[in-house]
């Protein structure tokens, strides 16, 4: 039985007998991409197909997310899966904010991307009226396979970053629309 590996395609750069050299964003973009821990943030249905993505069939380990976080300060994915009450609102919003830089938001769902069915007075429309996403997937639940392709959605915006971003005016204006320094 023989099994073929694939390896990581390397950047452009130049090579010879015993060296390599290339741009040092694009490395560390290589690096970040392929170990993203995630920090599950899962309340309903949508939770249960993200497990899904965890288990033999689908899994999401062969992207370098192996291991779980599940405190924040050890993250730099937050996926919030499923429906948000407006009262979990700040306590989504705090573990955003202990999760070190840089960090990424995956919202699973129509419930977390705009409240779904749930058009009500105690249903958040929307996390990123609290916090900033980077990928949404849609769906109710939305398929394991689509939980994947947002994945790979953060990866490859993870992977195309420079490092500097995070210090860009840019970035220092978005944060300041959430209130977040």
């Amino acid at each position: 039985m023989t099994t073929e590996l694939t390896i990581a395609k390397a950047p452009e750069g130049l090579e010879g007998p015993g060296f390599f050299a290339t741009k040092l964003d694009e490395v560390i973009g290589l690096a970040r991409s392929n170990s993203i821990w995630p920090l599950p943030f899962a309340t309903s249905c949508c939770g249960i197909e993200f497990m899904a993505t965890m288990g033999s069939n689908y899994d999401l380990a062969r992207f370098g997310s192996e291991r779980m976080s599940f405190s924040p300060r050890q993250a730099d994915l937050l996926i919030v899966a499923g429906t948000i009450a407006k009262k979990m609102g700040p306590v989504l919003r705090q573990v955003y904010l202990q999760m070190a830089e840089p960090r990424w938001v995956l919202s699973v769902g129509a419930c977390a991307s705009t409240g779904g069915i749930f058009d009500t007075y105690s249903v958040l429309q929307g996390i990123d009226k609290v916090i900033p996403v980077d990928v949404y997937v849609p769906g109710c639940p939305p398929r394991p396979e689509q939980i994947l392709d947002g994945f790979m959605r953060i990866q490859e915006l993870v992977r195309n970053e420079p490092v500097r971003r995070r210090n860009t005016s840019e970035y220092k204006a978005l944060m300041q629309q959430y209130g977040i320094e």
